[in-house]
């Protein structure tokens, strides 16, 4: 006889158990606009305040999960249809996920909000003037993109979709990290309390 099956363990009994609900926070914007720095900083001070989190970073998954893709248009759009089911799972296991991808395109965005309960997702468009983002390159990105040594580089020669309606539109080429940081507090606060 087979022992008795336990029911699966619901989003509430995981809220209970960790003291919040998951969720996804959604860094987006152009290269060098200040998602990773965000992101990493923001991780550490929910970390430091006893919460479930993680930090999934563009370049973090390009050397693993998806170091199989390269940047044409489908290996892109894979690479952040991958990243938003890693999120998602997280999320679902109770997890505050930060995802620092520069996700150019708008649908793309839009399907990982649609794969999620309502208020699971928040999008945060990290928006930096293009110049900015140039003189912040210490990749040396920007500048093989406008050699035309790299193709497709979204901002360059490839389009960057803004957010239409973002949760939050953090100015980093004007507030200060620790005014940033104070918006996204709020809006995940706002959000845990769903």
């Amino acid at each position: 006889m087979l022992p008795m099956i336990q029911p699966p363990i619901t989003a509430a009994e995981r809220a209970v158990r960790h003291g919040h609900i998951g969720l996804i926070v959604w860094f987006t914007g152009l290269s060098g606009a200040g998602k990773t720095t965000l992101s990493a900083a923001m991780e550490r001070k929910l970390f430091e305040s006893g919460k479930l989190v993680y930090l999934l970073d563009g370049d973090i998954l390009r050397t693993g999960l998806c170091r199989d893709l390269g940047f044409s248009a489908a290996d892109r759009h894979e690479n952040i249809r991958r990243a938003g089911e890693v999120a998602r799972v997280l999320a679902d296991a109770g997890f505050i996920v930060l995802a620092a991808f520069i996700s150019p395109f708008r649908k793309e965005r839009d399907d990982i909000r649609a794969a999620l309960p309502p208020g699971k997702f928040v999008e945060v468009f990290v928006n930096a003037p293009l110049a900015i983002c140039e003189l912040r390159d210490v990749k040396g990105l920007y500048k093989k993109a406008r050699a035309n040594q790299i193709q497709e580089f979204t901002g360059i020669s490839s389009p960057y979709e803004a957010p239409l309606k973002p949760e939050l539109d953090l100015h980093t080429d004007r507030d200060s990290i620790a005014a940033c940081l104070q918006k996204i507090c709020v809006a995940v606060e706002t959000h845990l309390k769903m």
